[in-house]
């Protein structure tokens, strides 16, 4: 992997990701993730309020994490982005990819509709 900042999350199965409410307070979600090309990706419900934070404020930090978001690693300030199209599909392979219960996930009908795709660029 070319950039040093982002080697400590090969192999690993979580981050947690940090989004900020209007008052500027934090709030962490450990999340499953690939890292593409630099940036990671992570689905979420689209009507969470990680997306609504998101949509409001696209600053964000990443770190490793546990499955509980015990965070294992330094943090990494980012900006994060709601992605579609192509490019939310070849996240979603990715992530089938890496997750054998996202494939299983992926059974139940009209799941992907109610799912947002979020692309995550470090700073």
């Amino acid at each position: 992997m070319a950039d040093p900042n982002l080697a400590s999350f090969d192999n690993e199965k979580y981050i947690s990701i940090e989004s900020f409410k209007k008052n500027g307070d934090g709030v962490k979600t450990p999340v499953w993730f690939v890292l593409h090309n630099g940036v990671f990706y992570v689905y979420t419900e689209a009507d969470s309020w990680k997306v609504k934070r998101i949509r409001n404020n696209p600053r964000v930090r990443v770190a490793v994490c546990n499955v509980r978001g015990t965070v294992k690693g330094p943090w990494l300030d980012a900006t994060a982005a709601i992605v579609e199209g192509n490019e939310r599909d070849v996240a979603d392979t990715l992530l089938d990819r890496k997750y054998f219960m996202k494939r299983i996930a992926n059974l139940v009908p009209g799941r992907r509709a109610r799912r947002a795709m979020i692309k995550i660029t470090p700073a």
